[in-house]
């Protein structure tokens, strides 16, 4: 196999996406990033971290029907007014990412890690999803809300990922062909899906 391999993962929310690039990092001995990339981020710009995570969870959905600013990797310079940016704070998680995949193996979970590293050839990226009902069960074993606010979390969850997806890439974030792998947990479980992973690495990075 190569000698670093990074493994980025999309997921629906209530997939179990999250806990299953977490079980394949342990298998793995490897590290998995998701909001450490945004204290990772602040230490390498100078950026309060308040920021990294502000704009990650409070994304106001306007902002992506008015325009999409794709990302090119370029960083924008502390003198400019742009510098807190939201399309600056996603160049400095993705220059983060980068240099992750360049240093070591690991599991990137979200961030547009796949399209971060799309010209990079020791990635597989993967798209973890699931029907609604399972979503659904999945989320109410992590919180105490009714049928109707459940509804509503995954919801909104899964429209701030599309759209955050959409307006740093340019792409629909379900689309297939953005991934080499994609797994419906609800069928296979979250071990098979690891396994599945790996046997997929096998083959393509043998």
């Amino acid at each position: 196999m190569q000698k670093n391999i990074v493994i980025t993962i999309a997921r629906q929310y209530g997939s179990g996406g999250k806990t299953i690039g977490q079980m394949l990092a342990k298998q793995m001995g490897i590290p998995a990033y998701d909001k450490e990339l945004m204290r990772m981020a602040s230490d390498d710009s100078g950026i309060n971290e308040g920021l990294f995570a502000n704009a990650d969870e409070k994304v106001k959905n306007s902002i992506f029907r008015i325009a999409k600013n794709v990302y090119s990797g370029e960083l924008i310079p502390p003198e400019s007014g742009e510098f807190t940016s939201l399309d600056n704070l996603f160049n400095y998680q993705a220059k983060i990412i980068r240099q992750l995949a360049q240093e070591e193996s690991c599991v990137i979970i979200g961030r547009c890690a796949d399209y971060v590293l799309q010209e990079y050839d020791n990635v597989l990226s993967v798209f973890v999803h699931a029907p609604h009902d399972f979503c659904m069960e999945q989320a109410a074993k992590k919180h105490s809300l009714s049928e109707r606010e459940l509804e509503k979390l995954i919801a909104k969850t899964d429209k701030q990922r599309a759209d955050y997806y959409k307006y740093h890439t340019g792409r629909e974030w379900t689309d297939a062909r953005n991934y080499d792998l994609c797994l419906d947990s609800s069928k296979l479980g979250f071990e098979r899906c690891v396994e599945e992973i790996i046997a997929y690495m096998k083959v393509r990075f043998a």
